[in-house]
């Protein structure tokens, strides 16, 4: 199968062998949306809202206090191992909490820290924005310390004796671009550097193993392919070398090594616990480890496999059309996103939209659409691509409705 030839037969041929297929029926999904935006916010699970209420009406409304010493003061840790085989990690080198800004700007802080004569971030231009932004505030908060972003193809030759940090994004938000993750992270280490990835584009869409790759930190985002929910809490990966000579610098009570003696000074806990900071947020941490539980059997290559698949179909779809399409042709090199540039993306998406098939803007010129392998069919990706057709060639999307800009693009 050519992809110039890729038809709805082939499509449904490969659904009826799919071994992700069963998934499906795990999330609820509306009537007549084709949900191309979970690399932004993941689908509800069907076993979520059960979850919810069980923390509401029993854990909250009738244990109450009593739930902190019934799986509530544990649930960082807890969850943290249920997302360590999702990454390559060992159990004890993953924790959850806080959001992805936070854990970030805590593993920048004690990365530079822990190395005075080492004063310089070097991160991408072109980056997560957030993570640019977060990485300004941290070097802000360590004297001597400073912020270098480059170009992708000069990121190498940055990399010196005063580099104390990489900083990068694993797959780029845009344009689905992957990092060679032992690649990067040995070049990190020639330097003397320590390898900072962000795996938020990355965690449950491509296979990832960063003891593998013998990484030193990692942070990532729980509510795109994971499914966590909206504002679902983050992960921090510290690798296990690093836990005792690195130090959160939100030293908060969690954190602390003996938080109910409540004592004035501050004693870090070992391990990963000395990374939490605040109370954390039970209801968003329920949600989140409902959605975890449909990860403990999952093929990760079976998800790398479909997601090729998944955008074959929809890359085929815009060649016809004659669409610039940004995101690389080897699966090995890309995320599981498929970006499109042009000219009137904003339209063409809002367009998209009104029949049913989700996707999102990413400015200045870019209609990104999600393949998330674990609830998507090759038949909706192939409507999809046929919907896209008729948008294109019709010019529907020159309703003026469709231009005006919403807050959330």
């Amino acid at each position: 199968m050519t992809l110039e030839q890729v038809t709805l037969e082939d499509a449904r041929a490969l659904d009826a062998t799919d071994p992700l297929a069963a998934y499906r029926d795990q999330f609820t999904l509306p009537e007549g949306v084709i949900y191309l935006d979970g690399n932004s916010l993941g689908a509800l699970p069907r076993a979520t809202p059960a979850a919810l209420a069980d923390v509401a009406t029993r854990q909250w409304g009738d244990r109450l206090i009593r739930s902190w010493n019934e799986g509530w003061i544990d649930a960082p840790q807890r969850i943290g191992a249920k997302i360590a085989p999702l990454i390559g990690a060992a159990s004890d080198e993953v924790i959850i909490g806080d959001t992805t800004s936070t854990h970030l700007f805590k593993a920048l802080v004690a990365a530079l820290r822990s190395n005075p004569k080492r004063h310089t971030v070097v991160s991408e231009a072109g980056n997560f924005p957030t993570d640019l932004h977060i990485a300004e505030g941290a070097v802000a908060c360590v004297p001597g310390a400073r912020l270098n972003v480059v170009a992708r193809e000069h990121l190498a030759a940055e990399l010196d004796e005063d580099t104390g940090v990489l900083l990068l994004t694993h797959v780029h938000y845009k344009t689905s671009d992957r990092f060679d993750m032992p690649g990067w992270t040995a070049r990190a280490h020639d330097a003397g550097a320590l390898m900072l990835w962000d795996l938020s584009h990355s965690v449950g869409a491509v296979p990832i193993d960063l003891n593998g790759a013998n990484a030193d930190l990692a942070v990532g985002c729980t509510y795109k392919y994971l499914n966590g929910g909206p504002g679902a809490p983050a992960f921090l990966y510290v690798a296990k070398r690093w836990q005792d000579a690195l130090a959160s610098p939100l030293s908060g009570w969690m954190g602390h090594a003996a938080p109910f003696a409540f004592e004035d000074a501050y004693r870090p806990a070992p391990g990963m616990k000395r990374w939490l900071a605040g109370t954390p947020a039970m209801l968003s941490t329920a949600a989140l480890e409902t959605a975890l539980d449909l990860w403990a059997d999952v093929d990760q290559h079976a998800i790398a496999t479909k997601s090729a698949q998944l955008f074959d179909i929809l890359a085929a779809a815009g060649d016809a059309l004659g669409l610039d399409c940004v995101s690389p042709r080897d699966p090995a090199n890309r995320g599981s996103h498929i970006s499109f540039r042009h000219p009137h993306a904003y339209a063409l998406t809002q367009a998209l939209i009104a029949q049913g098939v989700i996707g999102d803007f990413r400015d200045p010129d870019i209609l990104r659409l999600g393949l998330t392998p674990l609830y998507l069919s090759h038949e909706d990706v192939w409507r999809a691509g046929e919907i896209l057709r008729d948008t294109i060639e019709t010019e529907s999307w020159r309703d003026p409705a469709y231009s005006q800009r919403l807050v959330v693009t």
